[in-house]
């Protein structure tokens, strides 16, 4: 079975038909079926991580996303609501197992492609997490030609894969873990600056590690408290960036779900806030955003 959906995810190829379900129904079904635990999480992120939520077959969702710039400069830009960034991303059900999605974000004008994957369900008398697949590769059309001469189009792309490995535990927690890898094939620069005003560029390795942890609390029937975290496994020391940490709200209401976070990472997309959170949580130098999610 394990090998049949390995193959069709392979050959499938993506297609958008609207459907008009209510997304509250799915949201209020913390019911048991068949053996299998449901509502592991009620949103497709944790905040950044991806959850091991999928969209349902023949649901397509629409998920606006905004990272404002950091509220470090207070009123300045007005605690960084002069800065925003965007995401808009559309996700489809294919089957109940398999999610199709493309994304453009405003941050280095990136599009994305997208493949999420159920492996296996968590189960109250049988196997103990949920196991997710995600697949997601990346083309930043900000670089330009005059900074990067030779530049050819697959120098633009990113690749993403990750398992998404959660659990259950009761009514009001779940927990995730995310072993992640990323292969750039223009790898991600740091530049430091030196005293005498050089400047000195330091590469990641093409091939990057790292391993995200999440949870879930939720503390009333329609909110819930998230948070994850991504520890890169193999950042080079000489890197200004830092390990993600963001810390947010999941507000249930009819027909969507309305994420309210802060984390010090801007980008949206996977590889973006795993190698680049340029924001210090310990100088007060965080982005406020959110999310909102449609389903039809």
């Amino acid at each position: 079975m394990f090998m049949k959906k390995i193959t069709l995810l392979l050959l499938i190829v993506p297609f958008f038909v609207f459907s008009q379900d209510d997304l509250l129904n799915e949201l209020d079904s913390d019911s048991e079926v068949d053996n299998r635990v449901n509502s592991v999480f009620k949103s497709l992120k944790v905040v950044n991580f991806e959850s091991t939520k999928l969209a349902s077959k023949k649901d397509l969702y629409l998920i606006v996303s905004h990272r404002f710039g950091s509220v470090k400069n207070g009123i300045d830009d007005f605690f960084g609501l002069d800065q925003a960034l965007t995401q808009i991303k559309f996700i489809y059900g294919v089957t109940d197992w398999l999610n199709l999605g493309a994304a453009r974000s405003s941050n280095q004008k990136k599009y994305g492609l997208h493949a999420k994957y159920r492996l296996m369900y968590q189960e109250t008398d049988g196997f103990p997490v949920t196991i997710v697949g995600y697949n997601l590769i990346t083309a930043n059309t900000a670089l330009k030609d005059d900074i990067y001469p030779n530049i050819e189009f697959q120098d633009r792309l990113t690749y993403t894969s990750q398992l998404l490995i959660s659990r259950k535990f009761n009514d009001n927690l779940s927990l995730l873990l995310a072993p992640s890898y990323v292969h750039e094939n223009l790898a991600t620069r740091s530049y430091v600056e030196q005293e005498n005003g050089t400047t000195i560029a330091y590469d990641e390795e093409n091939n990057q590690f790292a391993l995200g942890v999440g949870g879930r609390y939720k503390i009333s029937k329609r909110v819930s408290i998230n948070i994850d975290y991504g520890i890169h496994l193999n950042r080079n020391s000489n890197s200004v960036y830092n390990n993600p940490l963001s810390i947010g709200v999941d507000i249930e209401t009819g027909g969507h779900v309305f994420q309210m976070h802060f984390t010090n990472a801007q980008a949206m997309f996977e590889e973006g806030f795993i190698t680049q959170g340029q924001g210090d949580w310990s100088d007060g130098d965080f982005f406020f955003g959110f999310n909102l999610v449609r389903v039809f």
